[in-house]
């Protein structure tokens, strides 16, 4: 399972329309320090929404292409494309900045309208990845002959999007076998929260055969945002996935970093790591003040010490077993 951070672009709208460059940057040196490399990035409308009379972001398309200069051949960095909005000027500025994808968008139902963008966006030696917006508006049947008709006009990876956070579990997974039986680019989930499912569904979809799940760090998204980022790491690492990225740097870059950043924007993350990490140990949270006084003491990695000793023993256990575990850490 490969994992889709699109935290500087819908995690945007938690900001207004776009993120500052100083958090941009440091997001993105987050990231890919914890081995997350495909990176939505910029207006949380995509690519020329200003241009188009889209909110306004503090930071324009030109300077965000300026300021990710710096990570261009350290990662796969893309941008949000409103089909509506598609400029070939612009697209072809992007690509000499080296940008590596545009993700192209439109409602379900409304591809034949997108064709043209996906073009340019080709034309210009971008990967065209596109984006099923509002995908519960059509049948998985339709949406699944909508999928195969952008393939075929040159798209090279598709998004279900779940916009609305409307889908059970069941709705997921077929929407995802269907679009995966009509096409043979990767296809893509990304999930919305506002009924709770947004975790379950991206495990759903992942059974059903997704390629690749959006995410957002610490859930930054639009409404009620998005699968996280972490949460996602913990979930697919329990199934036995995800093992290249760098779970535990990423969590102390929330902690460290990003977490702090974002409460002084007005954000504050829904699970912090330390309860992330009790769910993914099966530690009961009446043991966190003894492990911590445990990793102090030996000075040791709190959440590593809480998974390895929760391997030996979940019911109940001794401050002996941590001091042991401590030590081989």
């Amino acid at each position: 399972m490969k994992i889709m951070d699109c935290t500087l672009r819908d995690g945007a709208n938690v900001v207004g329309a776009g993120f500052s460059v100083d958090l941009t940057k440091l997001m993105i040196e987050g990231l890919i320090a914890s081995q997350i490399t495909t990176i939505e990035l910029g207006h949380c409308t995509g690519l020329g929404s200003m241009q188009h009379g889209g909110k306004v972001s503090p930071v324009t398309d030109e300077e965000y292409l300026e300021a990710i200069q710096p990570y261009i051949k350290q990662a796969h960095l893309g941008m949000f494309q409103s089909a509506k909005n598609a400029d070939a000027d612009l697209i072809q500025y992007a690509a000499k900045k080296g940008l590596s994808f545009l993700r192209v968008g439109a409602n379900a139902g409304d591809g034949k309208t997108a064709i043209d963008a996906v073009k340019m966006v080709r034309a210009a030696g971008l990967e065209a990845k596109y984006s099923l917006m509002k995908a519960y508006v059509l049948t998985p049947d339709e949406l699944a002959a909508e999928a195969a008709l952008l393939e075929e006009a040159g798209v090279q990876a598709i998004t279900i999007m779940d916009s609305a956070g409307y889908m059970f579990l069941e709705q997921a997974a077929e929407y995802t076998q269907k679009v995966k039986a009509a096409v043979s680019i990767p296809v893509g989930f990304h999930g919305h929260s506002n009924l709770g499912l947004a975790m379950a569904n991206a495990q759903a979809a992942a059974k059903a055969g997704a390629d690749f799940i959006d995410c957002g760090l610490m859930g930054m998204a639009r409404s009620a945002g998005n699968i996280t980022t972490e949460g996602a790491l913990a979930l697919f690492r329990r199934l036995g996935q995800c093992q290249e990225y760098d779970f535990y740097k990423l969590l102390h870059f929330l902690d460290d970093r990003l977490i702090p950043a974002m409460e002084k924007e007005g954000y504050h993350t829904p699970v912090k790591p330390l309860d992330l990490i009790l769910g993914y140990s099966g530690c009961h949270s009446s043991f966190v003040n003894t492990f911590k006084e445990v990793a102090a003491e030996k000075n040791v990695d709190l959440y590593k010490l809480i998974v390895d000793v929760s391997d030996k023993n979940r019911k109940n256990p001794s401050r002996e077993l941590m001091e042991t575990v401590a030590a081989t850490l």
